[in-house]
């Protein structure tokens, strides 16, 4: 198949216009100039005409629960946390997936070809994200990585949720002290395996510690739920005593510590601004978070949180950022390849470059204004979306 015309955003250091991408066998075969290349397309082989349109990589949700969290299926269609034990390493966003949530075909219809789904914030630790692309019915099929984060959370979530119940956590430091714990069995863990291993001595493994180990090697990162300043130095001052990789998911106070965050390294995921000051922790919530965080040199990336905001709404989110000091270029790079980069899949996804996972995605104009429309999203190399009007609108 053959993608031709139009305004190519790669995502890789380049714009082409009127330039071509070939597809094959699911991935990016060869892309360039018109006229570099003469067309000699195989007998039936596909030729989409962009013309006038913009043609970019997949749109990238960063964090969100689509699949987990239902829409209008109230508890029977809720998996987000388990509510009962506030440390679940163990779980697996991958079994609580339901691809047949109307949230995955409102993704592929904004061109979102993929999205990091996992557990909610209502758990000190609360399971294992997934990346996975957005078509398909069979959640296995559509695994980029599994597991691709450990889920942690901060703040009010745990605090409300067991305090409720009578038991811990019902402060920010026994919050603190239940993953400092946790950490350090796992660790503790990770070094009896290896000793056994090296004396060749029998191990029985522990399902609920076995799956630390890619954190602890720094495989995967910790996804932690942060809003608040205090929260977020938290957040990193536990992964620096341990030695982790994380990312700093939601970070609704990070524009008032920017450079500190800077100095510090951890990528952040901001979102979801689009949404209502429900709590006392998002007070200080605002667009223009991604723009501040990212001028003074932290990797961000944006999200919509599904379902707090629609998955849909991702690419207008990333234009109110935009409109609030996020330049547009960051702004493009923010549902890219920044959300590949922090989720570990930009060897597959996030740009168009030869070799790379042929997810792309065609809109009449800049996705992140309001009457952009989706002509075509393309996931593997297949056309999972065409609008009706996709031959007249380009």
């Amino acid at each position: 198949m053959y993608i031709i015309g139009g305004l190519i955003k790669t995502m890789a250091g380049r714009d082409i216009r009127d330039g071509y991408i070939r597809i094959q066998d699911g991935k990016i075969a060869e892309i360039g100039k018109r006229d570099e290349k003469a067309f000699h397309p195989e007998s039936g082989e596909r030729v989409i005409v962009a013309r006038n349109g913009l043609v970019m990589p997949g749109l990238i949700e960063a964090h969100c629960h689509m699949g987990i969290t239902e829409e209008k299926k109230g508890m029977e269609g809720d998996d987000c946390n388990e509510t009962v034990n506030p440390v679940t390493p163990c779980l697996r966003a991958i079994d609580a997936i339901n691809t047949m949530d109307a949230a995955f075909d409102d993704a592929v219809r904004a061109g979102i070809t993929s999205a990091m789904i996992g557990p909610g914030s209502s758990n000190v630790v609360g399971g294992q994200f997934a990346f996975l692309k957005t078509k398909g019915r069979r959640a296995d099929d559509l695994v980029v990585r599994a597991p691709a984060a450990m889920k942690v959370a901060f703040g009010e979530n745990p605090k409300v949720n067991y305090s409720g119940q009578g038991k811990s956590p019902s402060t920010r430091m026994a919050i603190a002290a239940m993953l400092r714990e946790e950490l350090t069995k796992a660790f503790s863990y990770r070094d009896r395996k290896k000793k056994a291993s090296e004396s060749g001595e029998s191990f029985e493994e522990d399902f609920c510690l076995e799956c630390w180990l890619p954190v602890l090697e720094r495989e995967i990162p910790l996804k932690a739920h942060v809003h608040r300043v205090d929260d977020i130095f938290t957040a990193v001052r536990i992964a620096k005593e341990f030695g982790l990789k994380m990312t700093l998911d939601h970070c609704s106070e990070g524009h008032l510590i920017a450079e500190e965050l800077a100095a510090e390294g951890f990528p952040a995921i901001v979102g979801p601004d689009l949404a209502s000051r429900s709590k006392i922790e998002v007070q200080n919530m605002a667009f223009k978070t991604v723009g501040v965080l990212n001028q003074a040199g932290v990797m961000t990336a944006i999200t919509t949180d599904h379902p707090v905001s629609l998955i849909s709404s991702l690419p207008l989110c990333a234009g109110m950022a935009v409109k609030s000091g996020l330049s547009l270029e960051e702004g493009y790079k923010a549902i890219t390849i920044h959300p590949a980069v922090i989720c570990g899949v930009a060897d597959r996804v996030g740009s168009l470059e030869v070799g790379k996972d042929a997810d792309i995605a065609v809109f009449t104009g800049n996705p992140m204004e309001v009457f952009t429309r989706t002509l075509y999203t393309i996931i593997d190399g297949e056309v999972v979306y065409e609008a009706d009007e996709a031959k007249e609108a380009v």
